[in-house]
């Protein structure tokens, strides 16, 4: 990402595979990427300063492919505009020796981790030395040397020994300070507050009808759990007929009768 953002801004020159040695025959690939399509890769060599790469007769300027590489391709390769911007600069050693050193091809951050790989031309089964402006740093049997977390103090040069097969050509690790906080650093830090807040107040609206809803529901009434009652009216006597009448039988009293009579 860093890469990217100073490569946008003043252009920078790639180099694939990212290392900087190489064996007779490799072949390598470097290009330009900046604020300009009118970059083109250059070189100074043991032969000639300042020429294009490849040749004119077969560029594209902004793009250089070695595809047979040899000890007169050794040298200093950058990228350059039409109006005479540069771009950094990376080393490029070819070799006929044994090995070679394959570290990064472009400066390292603070804090990174690094790893150096001694690579042979043919398979070796020795320890493998690392060496740190002429001193021993290391020694391993995989052919690896990490650097955890780099700093200031790991800068400089480095190259591999194997006994009994020879060392590797020296090659510069180039150190940078951290990166400064990138231009929107800031704005994230007002953004992100004011998408919680919005998500949390979603959220809360989201409850507040969620409770609405569930207390309707359990006030409604459901009528299958309510039991009618047929109502029933007082009866009233609207129709003798539908009255059963009881009769009984009036046996006269002859005293009675007599009685009646004499009084009349």
């Amino acid at each position: 990402m860093e890469i990217a953002v100073l490569c946008a801004v003043v252009g920078c020159v790639r180099v694939l595979p990212s290392r900087s040695q190489f064996f007779r025959y490799e072949s390598v690939t470097l290009s330009c990427e900046g604020n300009s399509s009118e970059w083109r890769v250059q070189r100074n060599t043991s032969k000639q300063t300042n020429e294009l790469c490849p040749s004119p007769s077969q560029r594209n300027d902004s793009k250089c492919s070695l595809t047979e590489l040899y000890p007169l391709d050794s040298g200093v390769y950058w990228c350059e505009s039409a109006a005479g911007e540069r771009s950094n600069r990376v080393n490029i050693t070819v070799t006929d020796g044994p090995l070679i050193l394959e570290s990064p091809g472009h400066p390292v951050r603070e804090g990174e981790h690094v790893t150096l790989h001694c690579k042979a031309s043919s398979f070796v089964s020795n320890l493998t030395h690392f060496y740190k402006n002429g001193v021993l740093v290391g020694t391993s049997s995989t052919g690896n040397f990490s650097i955890r977390r780099v700093s200031r103090s790991d800068e400089g040069l480095y190259k591999c020994n194997v006994s009994g097969v020879g060392e590797s050509p020296e090659t510069w690790l180039a150190v940078r300070g951290h990166s400064p906080q990138t231009p929107t650093a800031p704005l994230t830090h007002v953004l992100l507050p004011v998408v919680a807040g919005c998500l949390l107040l979603m959220l809360l609206m989201l409850l507040c009808l969620w409770r609405n809803h569930k207390g309707r529901k359990d006030c409604a009434v459901s009528y299958t759990d309510v039991t009618i009652a047929e109502e029933r009216k007082p009866q009233r006597i609207t129709d003798v007929g539908a009255v059963p009448i009881l009769y009984s039988q009036v046996i006269p009293d002859d005293s009675w009768q007599g009685e009646n009579q004499h009084y009349c």
